[in-house]
């Protein structure tokens, strides 16, 4: 029997934060053996955001080589980069002609966006139905993402059944697959660890930018000597998403017994970062120095999703009148 199919992907813009890994990419790791898993870079979304061609390919570079150095694996997952797939533009463009302005003026994403300065340009307003492409194109069963980007999956399937309510059963339906522990992972100032506020913690900086990092997490006041609630408390709740149960269990205790400092816990947690990224971060080093690999797997992974690709997008071409 086949495999069901996973679609899921990751705008290039850096270095990856502990949010990125937990929420989305510790997913792709879980389902790789169970699903058909096409991951894509995504750099038409990016364009929203960076315009510096030389700035562009590095951090498509580097993402590849994070998605390689936690364990993706080029033979089971199909790892391509979304512009090398020029089909998924004309689907945006036929789903567009059947999206309603409405529902993509409610998106929290662009309102968010907006609130915060960006430009409202097109791209940033349409993303969804690109993204609605992205899923659809190689007709996607589960979508693997963070709380924020479940909004977007509703989006996707909304536009699904109005096409198929037009133009008859072609496009699958998909459900999103949210990690419910780590649905929200807290960054240094305990909101949503992202990009956009600058409270991230990378796990593959050097040694001396992650120290830093989490050194600057938010804390309250709190005495060493006196005991501490750990679930109210930033550091606390970064490492039980890396630690096992005996370990949070003992740090819990800790918190509660008093004489045991915030930078106590915060020198653990670096300690359990570097410890749970150690394998991931020297093959990311070594993925640096050879990127003619990385290219290869990215064309071999665009070859895999366009033979899924083009019979999706001939049968769209077909319904809608395009012989």
């Amino acid at each position: 029997m086949e495999k069901k199919r996973l679609v899921s992907g990751i705008q290039p813009s850096g270095m990856i934060h502990l949010g990125n890994y937990f929420g989305a990419m510790i997913q792709y790791l879980e389902l790789q053996e169970e699903y058909h898993s096409f991951i894509f870079i995504a750099n038409f979304h990016a364009l929203n955001t960076i315009r510096d061609p030389e700035i562009m390919n590095q951090y498509v570079t580097d993402l590849v080589a994070h998605y390689l150095a936690i364990g993706l694996d080029p033979e089971k997952v199909s790892l391509y980069r979304q512009s090398d797939l020029p089909e998924v533009c004309e689907l945006s463009w036929i789903l567009s002609t059947l999206t309603p302005m409405g529902i993509l003026e409610r998106c929290h994403s662009y309102k968010d966006k907006i609130a915060k300065g960006f430009s409202p340009d097109h791209g940033l307003f349409a993303y969804p139905v690109l993204m609605a492409a992205d899923i659809l194109l190689p007709k996607a069963n589960i979508v693997p993402v963070g709380k924020d980007q479940k909004q977007h999956v509703e989006v996707t399937r909304d536009i699904a059944l109005k096409f198929n309510n037009q133009y008859g059963e072609i496009l699958t339906i998909p459900e999103d697959r949210i990690n419910q522990s780590t649905a929200v992972v807290p960054g240094i100032d305990g909101q949503k660890m992202s990009k956009s506020y600058d409270n991230c913690i990378y796990p593959f900086a050097s040694e001396k930018a992650l120290k830093k990092q989490v050194m600057n997490i938010v804390t309250d006041s709190t005495p060493l000597e006196e005991p501490k609630d750990p679930d109210k408390c930033n550091v606390f709740g970064i490492y039980k998403l890396l630690a096992d149960q005996d370990e949070i269990e003992k740090m819990r205790n800790q918190y509660l017994a008093g004489g045991y400092g915030y930078g106590h816990a915060k020198k653990e947690l670096l300690a359990k970062i570097l410890d749970y990224f150690a394998v991931a971060r020297t093959r990311y080093l070594d993925l640096h120095q050879n990127k003619d690999y990385m290219e290869e797997v990215l064309q071999k992974g665009v070859e895999k999703v366009r033979t899924v690709a083009h019979k999706t997008l001939t049968e769209v071409r077909k319904a809608v009148g395009f012989y």
